[in-house]
């Protein structure tokens, strides 16, 4: 006959099995939670150039503002930095004698210090350092040269000037998101011509747009934003003039910074613009720096002619 008391004993034992194993289980998972400290390298900081000037036409002035920030570590944002000297030399090239250029400079100044951010002097100077709007044209040229830690960069473009927006309305359709909110743009491109558009929707949110497969046609799309707008909301849409070279940057840099907010916050991986290490040399066309690959700042310099239109949500 069985003893009752090992009958009992029996399931109580592997209860207790049971119990030891899934604390054993826990003891692992807890284990796997335990926080690892990776060490990783510190990139040495880099000067960044927020020098994208967008220019209205009709206003008297090219409304100059240059911010410098310099990059931190992998996941630090950028510090602000300043400079030992800032001017632009814009001006045309020679026709008659092609590498020779007709520039008038424009000195910059840090207005409020400890802001990073520098502008045409007005105040400091007889002359008034500002570039007037009536003489760009294709062919204006500007050249930015900056003195920083003592390096010199210096950044060059040409002057792109763009269409307006025919139409801005607001659509009803979704794309990903429910929340999201169409927004119907209709442009006509320059016929016979390689058109580049940079579309900025604000807070970050760009669209780079090429006329390969509409040139000198009326072309209508959609751009879905994902900003929570409310009724009554006005959002404001610009329309940015682009070479190949400034739209080909807005690509790679959208593509890589698409969930980060920011163009010209914390890159996430180095993006080479269009602003080289220069220090020592004295040649004004040598600006891809063959001989000093790693040696560059971050950011872009371009004059551009903008746009704009409002659509009030609905």
């Amino acid at each position: 006959m069985n003893n009752p008391n090992t009958q009992n004993l029996r399931p109580l034992t592997t209860k207790i099995l049971s119990l030891a194993k899934f604390g054993l289980f826990l003891l692992i998972l807890q284990s796997c939670e335990d926080v690892i400290d990776v060490e990783l390298p510190e990139p040495e900081p880099r000067l960044v150039i927020n020098g994208i000037v967008k220019v209205d036409p009709n206003l008297e002035f090219v409304p100059v503002r240059i911010k410098v920030t310099e990059s931190s570590g992998f996941f630090g944002e950028n510090t602000v930095t300043q400079l030992e000297s800032a001017v632009i030399l814009a001006g045309e090239e020679d026709p008659d004698f092609p590498g020779n250029f007709s520039l008038g400079t424009s000195i910059l100044k840090e207005f409020e210090p400890g802001t990073g951010i520098y502008e045409p002097d007005t105040v400091g100077n007889d002359v008034d350092e500002r570039i007037r709007t009536e003489f760009l044209n294709i062919n204006t040229i500007f050249f930015l040269i900056v003195q920083h830690k003592g390096k010199r960069y210096a950044g060059r473009t040409m002057y792109s000037p763009t269409i307006a927006i025919d139409n801005l309305e607001q659509g009803t359709e979704t794309l990903f998101d429910e929340d999201d909110t169409e927004v119907k743009i209709t442009i006509t491109d320059i016929p016979e011509m390689e058109n580049y558009y940079v579309f900025d929707f604000g807070d970050g949110e760009f669209l780079t747009l090429d006329d390969q497969f509409f040139d000198g046609q009326e072309f209508e799309f959609s751009y879905f934003s994902e900003k929570e707008l409310e009724p009554g909301e006005a959002l404001e849409v610009s329309l940015l003039g682009a070479d190949q070279q400034f739209f080909n940057y807005m690509d790679l840099l959208i593509e890589q910074t698409e969930d980060d907010g920011g163009i010209f916050e914390t890159p996430a991986a180095t993006v080479r613009g269009n602003v080289f290490d220069v220090t020592g040399l004295d040649n004004i066309e040598i600006f891809d720096n063959v001989e000093r690959p790693d040696s560059f700042a971050l950011g872009y310099f371009a004059i551009v002619e903008e746009f704009k239109q409002t659509l009030i949500i609905e």
